[in-house]
């Protein structure tokens, strides 16, 4: 998965984690937020938290790929951020 302009632009980055399923949002070398797609009855949804409180962020909406689901993750945070 590549880093989005709207997020490199502001100096972050995209990192996958050990895990091999969880991507961090990285700032100043910390990971501020965390996606994860996940199965949901035959497609999938995006699970967005931020790292530092574990607090729950909205990402609406299931897709027909994890890929899918993780650019829309990325969009609501993006949303949530106020960056247009």
């Amino acid at each position: 998965m590549n880093t989005p302009e709207w997020l490199s632009a502001r100096g972050g980055a995209l990192k996958l984690g050990s895990d091999r399923k969880t991507w961090f949002v990285i700032f100043n070398g910390r990971p501020d937020y965390s996606l994860v797609a996940l199965p949901a009855a035959g497609k999938f949804t995006c699970t967005l938290r931020q790292t530092i409180n574990g607090q729950r962020l909205e990402s609406p909406g299931a897709h027909a790929t994890s890929e899918a689901a993780l650019a829309a993750g990325l969009e609501s945070l993006r949303q949530r951020l106020g960056w247009g």
